[in-house]
C-alpha cells in the first residue's frame, strides 16, 4: 500500500483532471469497486503507488566532489574476506537438479 495515506474528503484541496476512454473507464469503475473504494480513492491510490516506485527508480543521485571522491576510494578498494558470501556461494541452489 502506498506510503501516502489517504486524507478524507473533506481535507482535500487539490484538484486534479483527466481524461479516459469508456474504456479505461469502465476498468478503473470495475477495479474500485472490487477494491471497496470509491473511483477518485481507487485512482490516487493507484497513482500515488506508480509515482512513489518512479522515484524509487531513479538512478541519478547527486553528491558533492566529497561524497563522489570517498565513493570513488571505497570502490578502489580491494576486497576483503567476506565468509558469510563465501558460504552462499558454496551452496546449491535450491532450484539446481539435486
Amino acid at each position: 500500500m502506498s506510503t501516502l495515506a489517504l486524507s478524507a474528503p473533506a481535507g482535500r484541496s487539490a484538484r486534479l483532471g483527466l481524461r479516459a476512454t469508456p474504456e479505461q473507464e469502465g476498468v478503473l469503475r470495475r477495479a474500485a469497486e472490487v477494491a471497496q473504494k470509491s473511483l477518485t480513492d481507487f485512482v490516487l491510490d493507484a497513482a500515488c503507488q506508480a509515482a512513489e516506485q518512479t522515484l524509487l527508480d531513479q538512478r541519478l543521485f547527486l553528491v558533492s566532489g566529497a561524497q563522489y571522491q570517498s565513493l570513488l576510494e571505497l570502490l578502489d578498494r580491494p576486497e576483503g574476506d567476506n565468509p558469510g558470501l563465501a558460504d552462499l556461494f558454496a551452496r546449491r541452489p535450491p532450484w539446481s537438479a539435486a
